[in-house]
């Protein structure tokens, strides 16, 4: 079985923080009483951010209110499946929950981003983000099955990496505050990611905080900014999807797996069968012995039921489909980011960013220019 497109595009989990680090700065201290002063006299040229004069002649320096970035994103990350439903030629779903075990399955992402944006209000950014994502998953996964003397046993396995494409928009804010070149920034957005083989667009939430500090450099406008941080994503947890049948397994070898899945499923009813025959009336109430049937004898219906129906589905693969049903979570909620920004002019920034500890890594490169609006 090689489960293509119905686990890599249903369990996408591309996820991407597109933060912009420049901020409205609070001047404080005696060496810069000269640039507040002269804040407090300036006419503000442009109109964003809304009460920019305002806040400029209050002793704020403002960033440029609009800007562009060109992002790439990388992003490795351990996904946790569970809720397994599925069904060929639009028959019932069968749940796979208790007879299949999923092995450190894997999403990696790669995307090419551009993110405009502007300064609403002087202490809170607003933007946008488009995308274009090279996304592979990988999956290693069995079906289980009990003996009787409730033994899981493996009777069939499956390993797989899948590449799709996927498309992204979405919308994000990041509210922030600077006193003296030190900066709080919580930056958040919303991310819809399109992939043909999905019933509707994967959704997903991205949450960042982060603190740093901006070191100036002799050439003016120039600086250097640090910060370290957190990643956190929530992502749409039910997916559904329907998808042809030769992208689920692999047809050249499903036949003579499905057959002997379906002799083991046999031999361990007849096994548990035995088991059960042979204890007397009173171990049969004994509520452990009891609780060990009722399982092996579901689990096991379960799984012939569904390579049963699969089998009958193989007679006529090339018109036959599976419909699919599943929810899908990351391993980890955090990780940890570092980041550092050099700005060569007010305009010109380049930005560097890495995500690791927990079960995901990643890493951010971006070139922002920037301009009033």
């Amino acid at each position: 079985m090689k489960c293509n497109t119905l686990i890599s595009a249903s369990l996408l989990f591309f996820s991407m923080q597109i933060f912009g680090q420049v901020y409205t700065d609070k001047i404080v201290g005696k060496k810069n009483e000269q640039l507040k002063d002269s804040l407090k006299t300036e006419k503000y040229p442009y109109a964003l951010p809304i009460w920019g004069e305002k806040v400029a002649q209050k002793g704020y320096k403002l960033p440029y209110s609009a800007g562009v970035s060109v992002n790439y994103f990388w992003q490795e990350s351990e996904i946790v499946i569970s809720n397994l439903e599925v069904g060929f030629n639009h028959g019932p779903l069968y749940n796979l929950d208790e007879i299949i075990r999923f092995d450190k399955s894997t999403v990696e992402a790669g995307a090419l981003t551009i993110r405009p944006d502007i300064w609403l209000l002087p202490f809170l950014n607003i933007y946008g983000i488009f995308g274009k994502a090279n996304t592979s998953t990988k999956i290693n996964a069995g079906v289980y099955v009990p003996d009787a003397d409730n033994n899981w046993s493996e009777i069939a396995n499956f390993s797989t990496k899948a590449n799709f494409d996927a498309t992204t928009v979405g919308i994000g804010m990041t509210p922030t505050i600077g006193i003296g070149g030190g900066w709080l920034a919580l930056d958040m957005n919303m991310a819809w990611t399109d992939i043909s083989s999905l019933d509707k667009p994967a959704f997903s939430y991205i949450f960042g905080p982060r603190l740093g500090k901006t070191f100036k450099l002799p050439k003016p406008e120039t600086n250097v900014a640090v910060w370290v941080g957190a990643f956190r994503v929530h992502i749409n947890g039910d997916t559904n999807g329907d998808l042809p049948l030769s992208d689920f397994i692999d047809l050249s070898s499903a036949q003579v797996k499905v057959d002997s899945g379906l002799a083991k499923v046999s031999e361990n009813q007849t096994k548990v069968d035995n088991w059960w025959d042979g204890l007397t009336p009173a171990e049969q109430k004994n509520p452990v012995n009891v609780t060990k049937h009722n399982t092996a004898n579901r689990a096991l219906e379960r799984a012939g039921t569904f390579l049963s129906t699969l089998d009958g589905a193989l007679s006529t693969a090339s018109d036959s489909s599976v419909q699919y049903s599943l929810q899908k979570r990351p391993k980890d909620m955090w990780n940890f980011i570092i980041g550092s920004q050099y700005q060569f002019s007010k305009h010109v920034m380049f930005r560097a960013e890495v995500g690791f500890l927990g079960s995901r890594t990643q890493a951010l490169g971006s070139l922002q220019y920037r301009f009033g609006l």
